[in-house]
């Protein structure tokens, strides 16, 4: 695995790639990371680093958290992640990199919280059909229906869908598109929607899977050399 950043959601909008089409996107700010700790093999079995994002006052930090940070000659910061890596050689206690470790990547895995629903019934939590609007059925149009066993085992299984609190969980989407990079202001659009709120935290990583696929610029030109292929056999 390799390195990631943390962002702030900003909102969504659109962009006119080259080939004149209207592509949405999210906009991220994405914050400069600090290389906090270099965790190697010796230490804990694993090699990673802690890296530190978003500054933090001083007012707002634990006296543990106070030490941790004088003892690292740094300034405080809001969120601290680990990130596994396979050489720890590369990295110094200290060093900053923000945007420009995506230079070369085209697609990228988002996590971040949903938008919490508060309490919701089977039929919008799970999309359930609800049970008959006439025949003998009262009160309960839109109850889940049987939820129990028989007397062996008695009980309800865990993760049985049911009403309950809905949204507020972290979800990750594969495979976002990265439409532009604006390394001045420090902002990434990616291409369609991604979870949660306006001003939500969100994690930019590496693609896990192996993607092949084509981006919409690369299947652009691709048809356009076809369509040219094609007026060349004829003529």
């Amino acid at each position: 695995m390799t390195l990631g950043l943390i962002g702030k959601k900003i909102g969504m909008t659109r962009e006119f790639i080259s080939s004149g089409q209207s592509v949405p996107v999210t906009v991220i700010k994405v914050e400069k990371g600090r290389v906090l700790n270099v965790i190697t093999k010796d230490k804990r079995g694993y090699s990673g680093v802690q890296v530190g994002f978003i500054k933090l006052k001083n007012s707002k930090l634990t006296k543990q958290m106070k030490g941790f940070f004088a003892k690292k000659n740094t300034e405080p910061k809001k969120i601290l992640h680990e990130f596994r890596v396979d050489k720890t050689e590369d990295f110094k206690e200290g060093n900053e990199f923000g945007l420009e470790i995506l230079k070369d990547k085209k697609f990228l895995d988002v996590r971040s919280k949903t938008i919490g629903k508060g309490f919701a019934g089977a039929m919008k939590r799970w999309n359930f059909g609800g049970l008959r609007a006439s025949h003998g059925v009262s009160v309960s149009h839109r109850s889940h229906g049987s939820t129990g066993q028989r007397q062996d085992p008695g009980k309800v299984f865990k993760g049985k869908k049911m009403a309950g609190h809905m949204g507020d969980k972290f979800r990750t989407i594969l495979n976002l598109e990265i439409i532009k990079s604006d390394l001045e202001n420090n902002l990434l659009y990616l291409k369609g929607s991604i979870p949660g709120s306006k001003n939500s935290t969100v994690l930019l990583k590496e693609s896990v899977k192996d993607v092949r696929r084509k981006t919409l610029l690369e299947k652009y030109n691709q048809k356009i050399k076809e369509l040219e292929a094609k007026k060349g056999k004829k003529k």
